[in-house]
């Protein structure tokens, strides 16, 4: 946010600020973005997610079976939460699991994989990512053609985490009870008003009755989950869209960048993720391209690769090191081995296809 705040800033000395600004702002993008994070706050403070992920993951009794169940989950999850509030989620679910069965030294390739597939996963919803959201709502692209474009590394990416955890050896695991219940009435609330959120990410509701009618149940039933939205998301946008919108409006900068996407939108734009993340990227590079496509599957599939090509991997790198202190380095080179080996293996099918 600080960085994203302080090229806004820069960007405004060469175009000075005027009500061009305005037309900057996707209302729409920020808006859904909101409703979904809150929600996703709310369900996550009556342990939801947790309660589920648990109960499915004690259906598995080895290590590669129950490494698998929680990669899996992370998976699933990013498709319905967002890639970072799947990790937040479930990333302390793989260490209780491993924490509390001795198998802590499989714990830096679980959370890699974990990583990977919220990632991967979310690239098949226009919600599983941010930067899908604002794709989605920028380009106005039909709903069967987002998910037809990114169907292909969506399953690539199932098979090869699939074939990487298959390695994992199938040692006895079991896990202890924890007594813990759902509270019926808010659980359902909450649904219900994920549906919504939902709905309006797909264009059916205005997202005007999304932001009356979201914060008004929340503010009722759990001010905490308000509280816990990520703003610092949030204003990222605001401000790279401040950014993106300058860089747009000075000409050297527009004839370089389209110059470039010409050549290659996807390599590119993979590119460009590796060196300042995926969602700025998405967000910059849409200011000087109509090859929506390439531009989604690249900030898609870029998003794996350097521990900065997505905040979802900082926010993984540092659950890692708060439980294993001074692995940063054996951390980071597996990460990069990993992460970089899915992104060349993905780039190349693109390109083929």
């Amino acid at each position: 946010m600080t960085i994203a705040f302080l090229a806004a800033v820069l960007t405004a000395v060469a175009v000075p600020p005027d009500q061009a600004y305005l037309g900057y702002f996707d209302c729409k993008t920020l808006s859904c973005l909101f409703c979904v994070l809150a929600v996703v706050c709310a369900l996550k403070n009556i342990n939801f997610f947790y309660l589920l992920a648990r109960k499915i993951v004690r259906c598995f009794k080895t290590t590669r079976m129950c490494i698998l169940a929680l990669v899996y989950i992370t998976f699933i999850g990013s498709m319905l939460i967002a890639n970072d509030m799947a990790l937040l989620t479930f990333l302390p679910l793989g260490y209780f699991v491993l924490n509390s069965t001795g198998k802590q030294k499989l714990m830096s390739f679980t959370f890699i994989m974990q990583n990977i597939a919220a990632n991967l996963g979310g690239m098949l919803t226009p919600f599983g990512n941010p930067q899908n959201l604002y794709l989605y709502t920028k380009f106005h692209i039909p709903t069967g053609e987002f998910m037809g474009i990114m169907l292909p590394p969506f399953l690539v990416s199932i098979l090869l985490i699939t074939i990487c955890c298959l390695f994992v050896k199938a040692e006895p695991l079991s896990l202890k009870d924890e007594p813990m219940e759902l509270h019926p009435w808010r659980t359902a609330v909450y649904l219900l008003l994920f549906v919504l959120s939902i709905a309006i990410v797909f264009r059916t509701i205005p997202y005007v009755v999304g932001l009356i009618v979201i914060p008004l149940f929340l503010l009722v039933m759990d001010r905490k989950a308000l509280k816990m939205v990520d703003y610092p998301l949030l204003f990222t946008f605001v401000f790279f869209f401040v950014f993106a919108g300058n860089m747009a409006r000075i000409e050297a900068v527009r004839e370089f960048f389209s110059m470039l996407l010409e050549k290659s939108t996807l390599i590119f734009s993979i590119l460009s993720c590796q060196i300042i993340s995926n969602v700025p990227s998405a967000i910059l590079l849409s200011q000087f391209t109509e090859n929506y496509r390439d531009l989604l599957l690249g900030v898609n599939i870029g998003g794996a690769g350097t521990l900065i090509a997505s905040l979802a991997s900082l926010i993984t790198f540092q659950e890692y090191i708060r439980h294993n202190p001074g692995k940063e380095l054996s951390y980071i080179g597996s990460f990069s081995a990993y992460n970089f080996g899915f992104v060349i293996i993905l780039t190349a099918m693109m390109l083929i296809l």
